[in-house]
């Protein structure tokens, strides 16, 4: 009974600093959140409880279409990185020469500071001098310079492109691990058998990393949802509200305004609409786990 009693101990003793972490780091924020979005908190002394009204402001026309965007944003900025992530892993995993090399073209997005990348973005989407524009004027597709970031469909796609340029890197590289892992006994048997390379691909490749692909799906929506940098650097949000997303919207708020309630109720949206996602993703996973297991 000792014996047990010191290993119950000693269990509880390794996971305590992680238990401290996420009370301090993660719970007590999130709760004092929760809190201050019944408040009118702001850069006054006084504060008072003001009930639902935070929530009831933030749903009326202009916050609906905020959230319409950031579905939207989110969801081809996901969409184009799997796709093109997913193809340039099969690419990679096919015995070409130049293999290595390739891999290895493909960190550059990642391994720049973000900072920098975006920079790098808005003087390329800049009308006048930038690279992009020029290239347009020069082949004739345009007659005269395009200011990618000055108009509201144009940015939008703009801040889409650069957060899928800054991502595949991270989703190419995951799905290439996936698919090593698969066995290579299936490949030669499918071969043997007379399989062409793109039915093998669909019927061998895609079903066995398909566990991945609902991983790293869930990885790139949650850190998509919630990308700030990209859309902050290159427009702010404009021009006229156009790329902006929750997350923007939310920082406006709280740290524009000035109106700390308001700003925490619409973080505590965000967050519920994170963990609708999360509790898809586990019931997904856990599925596709019975699946396999029978």
């Amino acid at each position: 009974m000792l014996a047990r009693r010191s290993a119950v101990l000693f269990a509880w003793l390794l996971v305590a600093p992680a238990i401290l972490y996420i009370c301090v780091i993660v719970a007590y924020p999130l709760v004092d959140t929760f809190i201050l979005s019944f408040t009118n908190a702001s850069l006054r002394k006084d504060t008072d409880w003001v009930g639902w009204t935070n929530y009831e402001k933030i749903f009326n026309d202009t916050f609906a279409g905020v959230i319409i965007r950031t579905f939207i944003w989110t969801f081809f900025s996901v969409a184009i990185k799997m796709i093109i992530g997913t193809f340039g892993a099969a690419m990679l995993n096919c015995a070409v020469p130049g293999r290595a090399l390739f891999r290895v073209l493909t960190m550059p997005p990642w391994i720049v500071p973000m900072a920098i990348g975006i920079f790098m973005w808005g003087w390329m989407y800049n009308g006048q001098f930038g690279m992009i524009s020029g290239l347009l004027q020069r082949f004739g597709f345009v007659d005269g310079p395009v200011a990618f970031l000055a108009h509201g469909s144009t940015a939008f796609w703009a801040t889409i492109f650069t957060d899928v340029w800054i991502g595949v890197p991270m989703v190419t590289l995951y799905m290439l691990a996936a698919m090593q892992a698969v066995p290579q006994d299936l490949y030669e048997a499918a071969w043997t058998d007379g399989a062409g390379r793109f039915y093998r691909f669909r019927r061998i490749t895609l079903p066995l990393i398909l566990p991945a692909m609902i991983t790293m799906s869930m990885l790139s929506l949650i850190a998509t949802f919630n990308s700030f940098d990209i859309i902050w650097i290159l427009t702010q949000g404009g021009p006229n509200g156009e790329t902006t997303t929750m997350i923007i919207d939310t920082y406006r708020t709280a740290i524009g305004s000035k109106k700390y309630g308001e700003g925490a109720a619409r973080a505590v949206l965000i967050c519920i609409f994170l963990s609708v996602f999360c509790v898809a993703y586990f019931r997904v996973t856990s599925r596709l786990s019975q699946e396999a297991a029978r």
